[in-house]
């Protein structure tokens, strides 16, 4: 067997995918239900910080257990019939698409999970939107079935419109919303009990029967599913690989995150029809055969994970090769090498040293102080992935400390966030000094602020965030722009240079009188 045998085989081992949804629709319940399936925990936590209860395992900046809701992405892998899960768990808040967005790029399928009450929420469209531009396999699943909601059908025809996939049930409930008696699995046409454990905290058995003794117990809440399903048959609504993996059709499951119910058949799935790594292309197109030398892409840095290190780490997507702790690489940007002495495998913030790691897997590299978002590494023949897109912001505020004595500590901090990507830090070429934030959403700056005090030790005045339309632009057409009326070109730290108009009725003029200028709505990393 040569060297590079192995990797394919442990490649096709792993199966790598995020979660999105809009707020409050269970995506981290689902997160820690899925670790009390695979037997990661023992017991599944509170997805609320209300008092007495412990925060998700998932969750693990203090602002996200005060609020309650998942304000940063994090990696969480885990073992499951054979196979190693890498799950990406995303923000729900569309203020931090942009976190949502560099996660996608490091997944190979994502699980959408849609509220029966609320469907798919325009405010958080654009989450789901990015699944569809990158065609990224995505799993739908149906959360909180045991409340009163709105009717499945209709949920599946807004799928379909609003985000351009065709539902292809997998399981399908039985009885109204709020009156949730379980489900008609269309594999085998059997019905499995809904069933409940205290507080959703273990897991309990799942109780199938076939379908005469379902319509015996269940009777017209039976019998309608059962119409339902066969109107599913005759328009071919079945779960079809291609289509699938083409981004274009979405096998969906129903089932109740909370109480358990319906989560063993998703992850099922998840290790069913999410695909296995596959070669990765470069910036020319090219795909990285999976059993090349080492290489992969820097798609999150984050600060401060555990207080007790304060340190930060940069997550890298292994794309191909074997990974081995110790190893030099070359990093991409600069072909220097760098030394990956502290690796480590990540459970939410607790952090466990790894020794090797192949395609598909999620590695930590600590204190990678030199590495950037979409930065590459690699061993062996070079390698560049394509550059992770950041769209132009939408929000503009000016940072002050309110210590000055603290001004250190408050550039410190104010550097390392830019690097994370919670916010865009950017200067004026003369005049008032003080950084200018812009960020796509307003919690961004919430977020900023309380890290600045409680990391960094450095509290900030911030200016009520202002809308302004942003675009990026060159030399060429910044020295065009200034001194225009309403228009505004700062430089962002890495020399992006980024006009802003005071509305975006004076942006569409600019555009229609001068096309041939440089003014593009993606920022490119």
């Amino acid at each position: 067997m040569s060297d590079g045998e192995p990797r394919p085989l442990e490649a096709g081992r792993r199966r790598t995918f995020a979660i999105i949804s809009h707020p409050d629709a269970g995506k981290t319940t689902l997160t820690e239900k899925f670790l009390l399936f695979a037997g990661a925990v023992q017991q599944a936590g509170s997805v609320t910080a209300r008092a007495g209860r412990r925060a998700t395992t998932s969750d693990w900046m203090e602002l996200e257990k005060q609020r309650g809701i998942s304000v940063s992405s994090t990696v969480v892998q885990f073992g499951y019939r054979g196979h190693t899960v890498n799950l990406l768990d995303t923000p729900g808040h569309r203020d931090f698409s942009e976190d949502t967005y560099r996660v996608l790029a490091a997944a190979d399928a994502a699980v959408m999970v849609l509220d029966v009450a609320k469907g798919v929420e325009p405010q958080t469209l654009k989450l789901f939107e990015v699944c569809r531009s990158r065609r990224l396999p995505v799993l739908t699943f149906l959360n909180k079935c045991d409340r009163p909601g709105r009717e499945p059908l209709e949920l599946l025809d807004e799928i379909e419109r609003q985000i351009g996939l065709a539902p292809a049930p997998v399981t399908w409930p039985v009885g109204e919303p709020g009156d949730f008696r379980g489900v008609l699995d269309r594999r085998d046409g059997s019905f499995v009990q809904f069933t409940r454990s205290a507080h959703g905290a273990t897991v309990t058995d799942e109780e199938r029967t076939g379908g005469e003794e379902a319509a015996l117990r269940h009777g017209t809440a039976w019998d309608r599913a059962v119409e339902d399903c066969a109107l599913f048959d005759a328009v071919g609504a079945d779960v079809d690989p291609k289509t699938f993996l083409a981004g274009e059709s979405t096998p969906l499951f129903v089932g109740s995150a909370l109480t358990n119910f319906g989560v063993r058949h998703l992850l099922d799935a998840v290790v069913d029809l999410v695909p296995a790594p596959a070669p990765r292309a470069d910036v020319g197109g090219g795909p990285r055969p999976l059993d090349a030398g080492f290489s992969g892409f820097v798609f999150k840095i984050q600060a401060n994970m555990n207080p007790a290190h304060r340190d930060h780490v940069a997550f890298v997507r292994v794309c191909s090769g074997h990974f081995e702790r110790g190893m030099t690489l070359v990093h991409g940007p600069t072909g220097r090498p760098f030394t990956t002495k502290y690796a480590t495998s990540l459970f939410g913030s607790e952090r466990l040293t790894v020794d090797d790691a192949w395609p598909g897997d999620v590695i930590g590299l600590v204190n990678a102080s030199n590495l950037r978002i979409g930065d590459t590494l690699h061993d062996g023949d070079p390698v560049t992935f394509p550059a992770i897109p950041v769209f132009a912001p939408e929000l503009i505020a000016v940072a002050r400390p309110k210590d000055v004595s603290r001004y250190k500590q408050f550039r410190r901090g104010l550097d390392q966030l830019a690097a994370e990507g919670v916010v865009q830090v950017l200067h004026r070429r003369g005049g008032d000094p003080s950084p200018v934030l812009a960020a796509v959403g307003a919690m961004q700056f919430e977020v900023l602020v309380h890290r600045l005090e409680h990391e960094f030790g450095a509290p900030v005045d911030l200016e009520p965030p202002a809308s302004r339309a942003v675009r990026r632009t060159d030399p060429a057409t910044a020295s065009l722009l200034e001194g225009t009326a309403g228009v505004e070109v700062l430089e962002r730290e890495d020399g992006t240079l980024l006009a802003l108009f005071a509305n975006p009725y004076r942006l569409d003029r600019i555009v229609m009188d001068h096309p041939d200028w440089l003014l593009d709505p993606i920022v490119t990393t």
